[in-house]
């Protein structure tokens, strides 16, 4: 590993952030780089560990150096506490002398809080009602604070996964002056997804459709479509893979009525015997999806498998995701609670999870300019429950 590079996290024990520096080729432990002191008051004070004996360096410790932050939510730790604990640790980088501070936050704090209560509150791509803004009367425009906060604390340059907000995109681009990296997973998606799913059904009349549960997740579809049909090429046969393009309307708080998009390429009447793949950057409480999938099965669809970048494991999603109308869950390991067989509860029989610190990894190194051999393809790792279907049929 470069020596010029230190990667860091703000919980020394944060497995996401230990595994990243890992495949980055840091052979010291986080927590022989960084200690992160919390005195009586409860206070946190991280300090970058030094030689003790060396005074002739006080405060250039990380001189010319480029320090890599990861932070994800795990353990007892609240996203707020992480947030600030971000800020401190960008602080003590800049103030020891660093060069350059990184944040990779794969699920982007605050970011659900894009918007605020006045017109110059959150770029978006539709026009505001007097009703969303009403929505936000009286509450900060949170993430605009929060990228405030980092640019202040020192922090140069943030890296995050699939975030789905324009305004949040565009907002952490104009503060980070273009250093905001928001990285699409369709092309692991599609690696996954070509060995795994679409080369079983080459050269058969029923092929694979890939859905949209809503408009929003339009585009990450169409990206998907393309990192599918460039991972195929090196196929004797062009895989059947068609795109279903669904639409969701609210009559409730928590009830939605989806239906397809009129000029769908794909519609419902045409299920009957498919695979079909639904995809989506977040699940906070299941409801859309439960009623996309189902929608899908009562068509016709063989096999529903839903796709989602962030799973946030609450008790509703658990319950929502519990239905038949879902044959299997493939997630990420953004929110690392994930791999907690506990967290899953029920769903853990029919959920997959693509670690993905080694993709991570790689970006960064790209980034800088780096190679290392630990980095070759795959850029995931499989994670399973012995509870799974497929764990059961191959032991068989």
């Amino acid at each position: 590993m470069d020596s010029r590079l230190l990667v860091v996290s703000s919980v020394s024990d944060d497995p996401f952030a230990i595994d990243v520096a890992h495949f980055f080729g840091q052979t010291a432990e986080i927590a022989d780089l960084i200690s992160l002191k919390r005195f009586a008051n409860t206070e946190v004070c991280p300090r970058f560990i030094s030689d003790e004996r060396d005074y002739g360096n006080v405060g250039n410790r990380l001189q010319g150096m480029t320090v890599i932050i990861v932070s994800t939510c795990c353990g007892n730790h609240t996203r707020n506490a992480l947030a600030m604990r971000n800020c401190l640790v960008g602080r003590a980088a800049k103030d020891n002398g660093a060069e350059h501070v990184v944040l990779v936050e794969p699920d982007l704090y605050y970011s659900a809080q894009d918007r605020g209560p006045r017109p110059d509150h959150g770029t978006v791509d539709f026009e505001r009602s007097s009703d969303d803004y009403k929505k936000f009367d009286g509450q900060p425009f949170s993430s605009r604070l929060y990228a405030q906060l980092l640019q202040t604390s020192g922090v140069d340059e943030v890296v995050t996964i699939h975030n789905h907000s324009v305004a949040v995109e565009r907002l952490f681009a104009d503060v980070f002056e273009g250093r905001f990296h928001n990285l699409s997973p369709a092309s692991l998606y599609a690696d996954y997804l070509v060995s795994d799913t679409i080369d079983g059904v080459v050269g058969k009349p029923a092929g694979v459709v890939l859905c949209a549960p809503d408009e929003g997740a339009a585009a990450f579809v169409r990206s998907i479509y393309d990192a599918i049909m460039s991972a195929s090429e090196s196929m004797l046969l062009t895989p059947s893979v068609g795109m279903l393009f669904m639409q969701k309307r609210r009559s409730g708080e928590r009830r939605v009525e989806i239906r397809p998009v009129s000029d769908s390429p794909v519609q419902l009447d045409s299920l009957t015997g498919h695979d079909v793949i639904v995809f989506d950057d977040m699940v906070r409480t299941g409801y859309t999806i439960m009623e996309c999938c189902t929608k899908l099965k009562e068509a016709g669809a063989r096999r529903v498998v839903f796709v989602v970048t962030h799973f946030h494991s609450s008790d509703e999603v658990k319950e929502n995701l519990n239905t038949p109308a879902i044959d299997e869950i493939i997630t990420t390991n953004t929110l690392p609670a994930i791999l907690n067989r506990d967290m899953q509860g029920r769903l853990r029989k029919k959920m997959l999870v693509l670690k993905i610190e080694k993709w991570i990894a790689r970006f960064l190194l790209d980034r800088f300019g780096l190679h290392h051999p630990v980095t070759t393809p795959p850029l995931y790792a499989i994670d399973m429950s012995s509870k799974n279907r497929r764990t059961a049929r191959s032991t068989r």
